[in-house]
């Protein structure tokens, strides 16, 4: 199966300068184990190394922008971005498994969809960019494919706006919080609810979800945003 890397670039916007470690970070070792006459590498050291350089970059980026998420918190994010499925899911969203270098008996049984591999890949596929470009270079891309990702609330599950936002309230002494869901919509199956966040019956946010908890979660993410809490561009409320 022949890989065009090219495209692959191109359709993330990154050229390496040394295409051999991208190709490395693709190389899965029983595809190496089939060619040994190439003396290839496989990803496995670039995928330690992705690990290390994932751990540092999205911890990097929830001490900033979470600027008053306590370090359990902040703990259990990292975790989440960072956990398997979540690594499995942006491998996929940006066709990872495509570009995938496997050994025959692999690739006949999934090995291309195999959410362990696919998490290998990613990982790798980060070590590899860091060696190449560095570390802006891996923050500008996890900037454009996964932190928004977080932004939207995608890991709300685990990064509970609703709590941190009584927290901080209750801490500044602001009032009484209370939800309403304003309004559902959509047939029966596939219900859509809006969520409003009120603070002493001032609204700070609005929140849309297709469960009530979602969009209440949702609300209290863009309240945090009101009040100068989730990204530090706005002045505290008094």
């Amino acid at each position: 199966m022949a890989i065009d890397f090219s495209l692959f670039q191109k359709n993330l916007g990154i050229q390496f300068h040394n295409v051999n470690l991208l190709k490395q970070a693709f190389t899965h070792s029983s595809y190496v184990n089939e060619h040994r006459n190439r003396l290839l590498k496989d990803n496995e050291r670039l995928e330690y190394l992705g690990d290390a350089v994932l751990e540092l970059t999205v911890s990097d980026y929830i001490f900033h922008m979470f600027p008053h998420m306590k370090e359990g918190q902040m703990t259990k994010l990292r975790a989440a971005i960072v956990c398997e499925p979540s690594l499995v899911e942006f491998a996929e969203s940006l066709n990872f498994g495509n570009y995938i270098l496997l050994g025959k008996g692999e690739e006949i049984t999934g090995g291309r969809q195999r959410p362990a591999l696919l998490a290998d890949v990613f990982e790798a596929f980060i070590g590899a960019l860091y060696l190449d470009q560095g570390l802006d270079t891996v923050r500008h891309f996890l900037a454009k494919y996964v932190f928004p990702k977080v932004d939207h609330g995608d890991f709300f599950q685990i990064h509970d706006y609703k709590s941190q936002l009584q927290e901080y309230v209750q801490h500044q002494n602001l009032g009484h919080i209370s939800y309403e869901i304003v309004s559902e919509t959509g047939p029966a199956h596939d219900r859509e609810f809006q969520s409003e966040v009120k603070i002493d019956d001032k609204t700070y946010g609005h929140g849309i979800g297709k469960s009530k908890k979602e969009a209440e979660q949702r609300a209290a993410n863009q309240a945090l945003i009101q009040l100068g809490v989730h990204i530090n561009t706005h002045t505290n409320k008094e």
